[in-house]
């Protein structure tokens, strides 16, 4: 699956007959190596949820009103009920606005009805992004609130900053809230500001000697009202810490939601004691005074903990992933950390005035980088089997990977715009935003019970057959284990499979449709001289059956 959609001409033999590949829905799939569940997607420039599995399969949905859009994320709780974001299509003349705002947030139960519904879009606050649901039935959200000309300068921003010539500027909050709609909880980052120009104004201090604080003169958002740009929300129900991704500081913060709202207001206070400053920040070093050098995080999405759906037993359970946007010029990646929480101390611990860790525990990145690169949305999710899903939300392009970093799941959200994309349509960027997709088990407590009986696909014309295709011949096509390495390859290309005493034939296909090779051999392993290829990806097949995809890069 490659960007330019039109260049996906790649053949594969099923039971002898070469078929096209297709461009919107599923795309590839191998259901032995792929992690079986059914994937929660609410695509933007529409009103509905959808619940589809591996096979691209609508199973369940919830639909709204068409005069609505998400705002941005949905989650399904244990008892099948449905929380989501949402907020009127039309974004003209809306007093506050940008990329990511919301308005609602409502909980339907698995029949589709309205159990409760909670709004704030007025000329002061507005609801945005994400939220983080918690266990007591309470919901967490990331709201706009407006501040004016004379509280910015009073709490010592620089008024050279051009949110200042708008005479606004929006600060993030975030905001418990129970179903009766009752805000029960709140924490305001304006409490927790400090700054270094003017000792005659509010929050004046040492910035590099304050990083449990935020620097009112750190801007890297041009200049937009917009300031934080908060754009995830994650909840630790076994810490009880809040953790919010502010991509325009290319930081990730966690506070402690053991406080009060009083408290929340302070630096006092909680099994912190810290109140409501921060507890933990990471990515980049230089927003609170500390090296540009050390930036680690790129305009990243879907921040959490590594909790969801996963046992205990998990070797990442309990570490901290991201989809970090824009951390290369033309590619971006996933990656882990291990926050350096200290559960003795119940602190995260500093290092020089600087929290770690110096790198990344772990980077996920697809086997060729430039065919997974989204500026925004995005998300990642490590699964039980070990395999890892992906979404390069610009491109609606879902991808799981194995710890081989082999593609055994690949899905392109079929949506043109407002309008219901058809199998064979060309897509291009921004056509089928798809802020995240998420797979859940399908022994997830919710679908006790439940009818999960296919009912159609979200693509028009869909080509029916394809997914059965696979499946009626998974045993037959995984027969030979086909192993091609390295990849990617630059000189010699090693093929090795089983059966090494009985003749094969193998084909490789570039990604126009091209024949490149067409020979046969014995023995378990052939080495192929690959130098004349151009860089690439390829498709190599054996006998009519079983495929592989390999990368030149030279």
């Amino acid at each position: 699956m490659i960007k330019n959609i039109q260049l996906i001409l790649i053949f594969i033999f099923i039971g002898g007959n070469l078929a096209a590949q297709n461009t919107v829905g599923l795309i590839s799939y191998n259901p032995t190596k792929s992690y079986n569940g059914y994937n929660l997607v609410y695509p933007h420039n529409q009103a509905n949820v959808y619940l589809l599995n591996n096979c691209g399969e609508i199973v369940h949905r919830w639909d709204d009103d068409t005069d609505f859009r998400p705002g941005n994320t949905a989650y399904l709780y244990p008892n099948g009920n449905l929380v989501k974001t949402k907020r009127p299509s039309a974004v003209a003349g809306n007093p506050i606005w940008a990329g990511g705002g919301g308005a609602i947030v409502e909980m339907r139960n698995w029949d589709n009805q309205l159990l409760w519904s909670f709004e704030i879009n007025n000329d002061s606050m507005r609801l945005h992004h994400d939220i983080a649901p918690l266990d007591n039935g309470n919901v967490l959200m990331i709201a706009w609130k407006l501040r004016t000309l004379d509280e910015a300068i009073q709490a010592g921003r620089d008024t050279s900053f051009a949110p200042l010539t708008q005479e606004k500027m929006w600060e993030d909050i975030i905001i418990e809230v129970n179903p009766a709609g009752d805000i029960v909880w709140e924490w305001n980052v304006w409490d927790h500001l400090v700054q270094d120009r003017d000792a005659t104004k509010d929050n004046f201090g040492v910035v590099s000697t304050s990083p449990r604080r935020v620097d009112i003169n750190y801007d890297a958002n041009n200049g937009k009202a917009d300031w934080m740009h908060g754009n995830a929300l994650d909840y630790n129900e076994e810490l009880k810490q809040i953790m919010i991704s502010v991509p325009t500081f290319n930081e990730l913060w966690i506070i402690d939601h053991t406080t009060t709202t009083a408290e929340a207001a302070t630096s006092f206070g909680g099994d912190s004691n810290r109140g409501g400053d921060l507890m933990y920040r990471w990515g980049f070093p230089a927003a609170y005074g500390g090296d540009s050098a050390d930036q680690k995080l790129y305009y990243q999405h879907d921040v959490h903990w590594i909790d969801d759906y996963l046992p205990t037993s998990h070797p990442q359970y309990g570490y901290i992933a991201f989809f970090n946007n824009r951390v290369g010029s033309d590619f971006s990646t996933a990656n882990v950390i291990i926050p350096p929480w200290d559960m003795y101390s119940w602190e995260y611990t500093l290092d020089s005035d600087t929290y770690g860790p110096t790198d990344y525990h772990k980077t996920f990145i697809h086997p060729t980088p430039q065919e997974m690169y989204s500026t925004g949305l995005s998300s990642v999710q490590l699964l039980p089997n070990g395999n890892t899903l992906l979404c390069s939300g610009r491109w609606g392009y879902s991808f799981e990977l194995t710890p081989d970093d082999e593609i055994v799941w690949e899905y392109i959200t079929p949506r043109n715009g407002v309008n219901t994309a058809t199998q064979g349509d060309t897509l291009m960027i921004n056509n089928n935003l798809t802020f995240r997709m998420k797979r859940i088990p399908t022994d997830y407590e919710a679908f006790d019970g439940k009818d999960l009986t296919p009912q159609g696909y979200l693509e028009l014309e869909p080509n029916l057959d394809f997914c059965p295709d696979i499946i009626d011949n998974i045993e037959e096509i995984s027969q030979y284990d086909l192993k091609i390495y390295p990849n990617p390859a630059s000189g010699i290309l090693t093929i090795e499979w089983e059966k090494g005493g009985k003749e094969v034939g193998f084909k490789v296909y570039d990604l126009m449709g091209r024949k490149i090779e067409d020979m046969t051999a014995t023995g378990g392993r052939k080495f192929l001289n690959i130098s004349h290829w151009e860089n690439g990806m390829y498709i190599v097949i054996i006998n009519d059956m079983e495929l592989k995809r390999v990368v030149v890069a030279r």
